[in-house]
């Protein structure tokens, strides 16, 4: 990519974030938008705007955002968010402390050396070069002495990674530790998850079996169990009675509106997606379905919670101490019997996958694992193959008829700098889904989890075929005669093909900042879907709350997205740092747009009280080793021969990495008993912290009132009446 590509690639990325961001000062102070841009305010009910929308300084967010504290932050969007807001500012301090020093320090040097001219007058016909790379580490000479600035600069970068690492790990500890502390009272404290119970002795129920164990463990603190159960068949019930009850709502509303015109009566057909079969009047027909689903429903629930028991338990305690001590606890000599951890939120529970057994978890693991790592090797070819063929030099090999068109300068340059960028964005948003659905087929038991297994096999995918696949596929791909001719030129290719890469990276990252947080702002997409909803599809009050639900921040794809960008920059600090103050602004523009979101618009959808944070610290070193080994490697390439200084670099970060683990990992994954000891506000409700546990299929509403429903649910739930 030559300069004037470069110039323009960043000045029409921030022409389109200024016009979004202005944009976006318009419609959000347009009260019909109100629901897009302020839901989280709304749904708790909070005025928008903090004050009227027409007086309102249009850029009052920033302020807003800028000044808002940490407790806001949990208050508004819980502790997961505010753990990874912990990430953003490490990664920004981190980048801010390295470009202060390694800027004025490195880019004089390399801009005043002739290695590039040496190099591509040695080594190639033509002689030119990007102006951009005589400020990278490639302009240096071989064996100069000038690389041993380039060296420091490399245990610098790791020395402030280090420090500010584990101020963070300390700070995320203690927001944990103080949510959990808190005096509210949370019903996944008083639960315990039990799985791989053994089958039932001969004499006994499973509920017998379950509470028997548990009382003789547990005497004193011991409430009541929940056996979990096959809830396939009510689930589907369920699922369509919940349909045709807003179907009903639906019709009522329609009808409503044609009593002023017409006053027809709503039609639908009753067969395939209501387009064919008999034609029948909506309400009446959506009410006897109703009442032919409840009655059917209320009979496949005493038959769920009797016969359809399964091999896993909720256990409930009167105490939270007791709680956190059984799920810390080795309950049985082997390890697949009586597995006990943590409950999580009722909401999080993935019921389906808490019957399956200890090793068919295991081997779902390794198969899932396997899978992940073809689906990584096969994903690197299109991907090495989309930043080869994506360059305008190739696409006019690849497709001759399109050089007249590819002639054009304009064009050209405009093609240059956004299209291998667009692609690779394009491609990868193709993963999410399925990483996610391998995450939830290894048996994993609760939401948060399942997003935290997806989001590293992301990070893992696309560290692999972005950075690597891009640096390492796009120079095979152009340099194949090359090494045909002299295979042995393959390592030299890839070492200088490193700084030339630089500013693709450079403009991936820019494209990622500037468009992508200001799409993130806007909301145009999800603005525009709704008002389409609004006016074409929804009726009832529901559909359109349903329409312009925000949903929550997506941290399986956001967070490793963010890590790709800090690898990226990390690995190329050194390399040219004149990525580093694009690294920078993304992760400044980051926190404050989505400290904005997270403030106004995004609702968790779970809490973890900062599971994510020791998955993002073993993230951060994982790019910490990728780019101490590639500048070891770089350095050697050069012929500097004090390069092995560098071979201590990865030992120390997985010796810093372990004892980051052993310090403060455990109290991420259970709950240190002197955390929950602290008194609660009030006395806990168990009935009520019990039940918020039972799905929604099986809620009855003659849960209360229906002696016969109330008895089957004792077989699996409890053991005498506690209401």
């Amino acid at each position: 990519m030559d300069f004037s590509s470069f110039v323009t690639s960043l000045g029409t990325s921030f022409v389109i974030f200024l016009v979004l961001m202005i944009l976006f000062a318009w419609v959000s102070a347009r009260p019909g938008n109100a629901v897009v841009y302020y839901p989280n305010r709304i749904l708790r009910g909070l005025d928008p705007w903090e004050g009227g929308s027409t007086t309102r300084n249009p850029f009052a967010w920033i302020r807003e955002a800028a000044s808002s504290t940490e407790r806001d932050v949990i208050t508004m969007s819980g502790v997961d968010t505010a753990v990874y807001f912990v990430f953003l500012s490490t990664a920004l301090g981190i980048l801010v402390l390295c470009g202060l020093i390694l800027l004025p320090l490195l880019l004089p040097i390399s801009a005043t050396d002739h290695g590039l001219k040496f190099h591509s007058n040695s080594t190639t016909s033509n002689g030119t070069f990007s102006d951009l790379d005589k400020l990278s580490i490639g302009n240096i000479m071989d064996k100069s002495s000038r690389l041993w600035a380039f060296l420091i600069g490399v245990y610098f970068v790791s020395f402030v990674t280090y420090y500010l690492l584990w101020k963070a790990y300390n700070h995320a500890s203690d927001l944990r530790a103080n949510a959990l502390m808190s005096p509210e009272v949370k019903p996944e404290q008083f639960a315990v998850l039990v799985r791989d119970i053994p089958p039932v002795p001969e004499g006994q129920t499973r509920k017998e079996q379950v509470d028997t164990y548990f009382k003789t463990i547990y005497p004193d603190t011991f409430y009541r169990s929940m056996l979990v159960t096959d809830n396939k068949e009510v689930n589907k019930i369920w699922g369509e009675l919940e349909n045709y009850k807003k179907k009903l709502a639906r019709a009522e509303v329609v009808y409503a509106l044609s009593k002023e015109k017409t006053g027809d009566r709503p039609t639908n057909r009753t067969g395939w997606l209501g387009l064919i079969g008999k034609k029948v009047d909506s309400i009446e027909y959506y009410n006897e379905k109703i009442s032919e689903l409840t009655k059917k429903l209320e009979s496949e629930q005493k038959v769920t919670l009797r016969e359809k028991q399964q091999s896993a338990a909720l256990i409930f305690f009167t105490s939270r101490v007791s709680a956190a001590y059984a799920s810390q606890s080795l309950h049985a000599q082997m390890v697949d019997k009586w597995t006990v951890i943590e409950a999580p939120e009722p909401r999080q529970l993935i019921w389906s996958n808490l019957k399956i057994k200890y090793f068919a978890r295991e081997t779902r693991q390794y198969i899932v694992y396997v899978i992940v790592g073809l689906t990584i090797l096969f994903y690197m070819i299109p991907i090495a193959a989309i930043s080869a063929f994506t360059t305008l030099k190739n696409l006019k090999k690849l497709l001759p008829f399109l050089k007249s068109v590819l002639s054009i300068k304009a064009l050209t340059t405009v093609l240059e700098a956004y299209l291998p960028q667009l692609a690779l964005i394009i491609f990868l948003a193709l993963l999410p889904k399925l990483l996610l659905f391998l995450s939830k087929v290894e048996g994993i038991p609760s939401q948060s989890h399942i997003v935290r297994a997806a989001s590293g096999k992301y990070f893992y995918f696309t560290v692999l075929n972005v950075f690597i696949g891009v640096t390492v596929g796009g120079t095979l791909f152009a340099s194949l005669k090359t090494i045909e001719n002299d295979p042995k030129k393959v390592v030299d290719l890839l070492a200088t093909s490193l700084p030339g890469n630089a500013t693709f990276f450079l403009t991936f990252v820019a494209l990622k900042f500037f468009v992508g947080y200001g799409l993130e702002l806007s909301r145009i997409v999800p603005l525009v879907i709704f008002h389409l909803k609004r006016k074409y599809l929804c009726k009832t009050e529901d559909e359109i709350k349903a329409a312009w639900a925000p949903g929550d921040l997506g941290f399986a794809t956001r967070v490793p997205g963010d890590m790709l960008i800090f690898t990226i920059v990390l690995c190329y600090s050194v390399i040219a740092p004149l990525i580093l103050p694009f690294g920078a602004l993304y992760f400044c523009l980051g926190w404050l747009i989505l400290r904005n979101q997270a403030l106004k618009v995004y609702v968790p959808s779970f809490e973890s009280y900062g599971k994510m944070w020791p998955h993002l610290f073993i993230r951060v070193l994982a790019a910490m080793i990728l780019y101490q080994v590639t500048m070891f490697g770089y350095f050697g390439v050069k012929k500097f021969y004090y390069a092995p200084i560098l071979i201590p670099l990865p030992i120390i970060t997985l010796i810093y990495g372990f004892i980051c683990h052993k310090k403060f990992y455990r109290a991420f994954h259970v709950t240190a008993l002197e955390v929950v000891s602290r008194e609660l506000k009030e006395t806990p409700n168990m009935e009520q912290i019990f039940r918020s546990f039972i799905p929604p299929s099986l809620i009855s509403e003659k849960l209360n009132d229906d002696d016969n429903f109330e008895d089957a649910l004792s077989q699996v739930s409890r053991q005498g009446s506690f209401v």
